[in-house]
């Protein structure tokens, strides 16, 4: 088969679409030969040298795809061949086949084709795992997603608001605000310009957001915890403001509020397979019915992954790009 690979880690054409050796299935795991996968920001990181895979993993990127099961391991019934899937992967997914576990392996949602599928199994877990079985987001409560433009983000806005949540968002841009408006967002934060803190602690009456989900780490930490409710939860699931900052614990404890930080990547597969289970039951009929919808940018060919990258790192997309193969 062919796979994006690196020969060492570098800017993103050190990218190339090569030759490499199939994929075999262990006991319990199944092939799924790819169509469509995505790009995240944990790809750049790899490719950076950043982000090794976990132990085990496949050294390919990619942490999603869609596609049809084209052979099973041992313990897996022949039946499940041809199947149309979604998988959320350890690594892989820039290639033309890939070994995923039975557990991370979900039905394509009803309504979507193959491209729209590959940009869901990463952000709806992600999502799905924090907002629900972490912070345990409720009907009524206030949520503030930092970077709410990114696949990430889109996916929160609008899980948010399924959840019954009210939902805010911080944007480096109008043209990526005016987005959010419309996935369901109805306080509007540009970062370059405003003072988050200020604006959800107006929004709310004082009372601050009663969970935060944020990709940015150290340079946030200070002020989300400002900006908590009484009984709020920040969630800090990316670092992409630095790894080390101070933490007011007089200020964390007053409000009796709470810190997670969480990966997704790193888990064990019995624990991505019970948030795959849970995303199927709980999201898939929200993307059915249309109240949750994958947010793609672009597609490009996988053999432009090298562009993907760079516009990912620049900045400019509005939820996923996507590379079709």
């Amino acid at each position: 088969m062919h796979a994006i690979t690196f020969a060492a880690p570098g800017p993103p054409d050190v990218l190339e679409w090569t030759k490499v050796a199939d994929p075999t299935p262990a006991a319990g795991e199944v092939i799924v030969d790819v169509t469509a996968t995505a790009v995240n920001r944990a790809d750049l990181l790899q490719r950076q040298g950043l982000y090794p895979p976990p132990p085990g993993a496949s050294p390919i990127l990619g942490l999603e795809c869609a596609g049809t099961i084209s052979s099973v391991g041992a313990a897996i019934g022949l039946d499940r061949i041809g199947e149309k899937v979604v998988a959320l992967l350890s690594g892989g997914g820039y290639a033309q086949k890939v070994a995923v576990p039975v557990g991370q392996i979900m039905s394509v949602p009803s309504g979507i084709g193959f491209v729209e599928a590959a940009a869901l199994p990463e952000a709806a877990c992600t999502v799905w795992s924090n907002l629900d079985m972490v912070a345990n987001l409720s009907e009524g409560e206030w949520l503030l997603v930092h970077g709410g433009a990114s696949g990430v983000g889109t996916m929160a806005v609008q899980i948010g608001r399924a959840l019954g949540a009210r939902v805010a968002v911080t944007a480096g841009s109008k043209a990526k605000l005016a987005r959010c408006a419309e996935l369901g967002a109805e306080v509007l934060i540009d970062y370059s310009t405003e003072d988050f803190v200020e604006v959800i602690q107006d929004a709310t009456g004082g009372r601050g957001a009663n969970v935060i989900l944020d990709n940015m780490g150290a340079v946030y930490l200070e002020r989300n915890v400002r900006a908590l409710a009484r009984d709020g939860r920040l969630v800090v699931i990316g670092l992409q403001g630095g790894v080390k900052a101070e933490l007011d614990l007089n200020g964390l404890m007053r409000k009796n509020a709470t810190v997670h930080g969480t990966t997704l990547r790193g888990r064990p597969d019995s624990e991505k397979a019970a948030i795959c289970a849970q995303v199927e039951r709980a999201v898939w009929p929200w993307v059915h019915a249309g109240i949750v919808r994958p947010v793609v940018d672009r597609v490009l060919p996988i053999e432009q992954a090298s562009q993907a990258h760079a516009l990912l790192a620049d900045g400019g997309a509005v939820g996923k790009v996507v590379l079709s193969v």
